[in-house]
């Protein structure tokens, strides 16, 4: 059964992250680009081994690589990233093989990106029980050298699509990855449903939604992605929430040909496009970063075989409300930070099921699911 418990994350506090709003900006006031991505060394103690997508992918990739970087540039620890092979059709096999890399050229930690990392991960961390691994949207099966961090992504999505309503945007879209079976981008979307739905209702409309995992499998950019999304803005959609690594770049490109908005995921995508409204946030740099620094710190054992379920509560989910990022001429930062603090408070709980969301009908949302 899984462990499951709260970081109180005062760390994360100390990169950047608003205790009001959960906010980092787009790279939280830190040059992470100014972090050489390779270095030279005879072995590499702290290393990265990639989900699917490219190392900047803009978002969850890039995201948990700025946080592994940045804390061995600071600390002075050597670092080096693995991309399994085969890219987007990488196999468990290509992904144990990275690992196995890692471990043979010298980490002492290896920070594993994505949940299809587990078959990999398993094994090489019962050949490996010296290292210790860190399983970002993952979850503890049972090992002591493995820890794992994961985030109540519906929150986000929640805030976004209540926002998106309160700005004035009836005609909504959601587009996915991992085909619809990544439980990060699932609670993404369905929190984005109800937070859609919660604001029409208060204000007696009803928007419509589409809503779709096509094209997005490996969450990688693709024509045929970019022609499905110019296809729903050029028929009315105003304004789509990309949900999944460099699928946003498709997502640009559809919103700029047709003069539409997007939501980004993961990290703050304001300075990616113009046409980025706002993101629905995680702290994956702080998230990895307070692992590395437990392991550092001797502290291993408080984070051993444990997941930390991180949300509003830990300021680990939200809305960039930078001034850059804020593109809202409606929806106030005050607003949102009221709307934060019931979601902090309990006042507004938001149901991070997902089975059967296909199945379920919404008050003041249409849905139209595109298959």
């Amino acid at each position: 059964m899984k462990k499951v418990f709260l970081f109180l994350f005062a760390a994360v506090l100390l990169f950047g992250l608003a205790a009001c709003g959960g906010s980092e900006g787009n790279k939280g006031g830190y040059d992470y680009d100014a972090i050489p991505d390779t270095m030279e060394a005879d072995s590499y103690e702290i290393a990265f081994v990639t989900d699917i997508g490219q190392l900047k992918d803009k978002s969850f990739n890039q995201g948990t690589w700025e946080g592994l970087k940045r804390f061995a540039h600071e600390n002075n620890k050597s670092y080096k990233y693995y991309q399994p092979a085969n890219a987007n059709n990488a196999t468990d096999d290509d992904r144990y093989n990275a690992m196995k890399a890692a471990v043979d050229g010298g980490a002492k930690i290896v920070v594993c990106a994505g949940f299809m990392q587990f078959t990999a991960l398993e094994k090489i961390a019962k050949e490996s029980p010296e290292v210790k691994f860190v399983f970002v949207d993952g979850w503890n099966f049972g090992l002591e050298n493995v820890t794992a961090i994961i985030f109540q992504e519906e929150q986000a999505g929640y805030l976004a699509g209540y926002a998106a309503v309160k700005e004035g945007y009836t005609k909504l879209g959601f587009s996915g990855g991992g085909g619809g079976t990544n439980p990060a981008c699932q609670r993404f979307g369905y929190g984005y449903i109800q937070g859609a739905n919660d604001a029409a209702k208060e204000a007696g409309i009803t928007v419509d939604m589409k809503y779709s995992w096509l094209h997005g499998s490996t969450f990688s950019a693709s024509a045929e992605l970019q022609t499905m999304l110019e296809g729903w803005y050029s028929t009315g959609t105003q304004i789509v929430f990309s949900c999944g690594g460099s699928m946003c770049t498709s997502a640009f490109a559809a919103a700029a040909a047709n003069n539409g908005k997007v939501i980004g995921v993961d990290v703050d995508q304001a300075n990616d496009s113009p046409t980025v409204i706002t993101s629905a946030m995680k702290g994956l740099r702080e998230g990895t970063i307070y692992a590395l620094e437990k392991f550092y710190a001797g502290n291993w054992s408080e984070i051993a075989d444990k997941s930390a379920n991180l949300g509003v509560n830990d300021a680990a989910v939200g809305l960039p409300t930078e001034e850059a990022s804020w593109r809202f001429s409606k929806f106030t930062v005050e607003e949102y930070e009221a709307l934060f603090a019931k979601l902090k408070d309990g006042s507004i709980k938001v149901d991070a099921t997902v089975e059967g969301a296909e199945e379920k009908t919404y008050s003041n949302v249409t849905l139209d699911w595109v298959k």
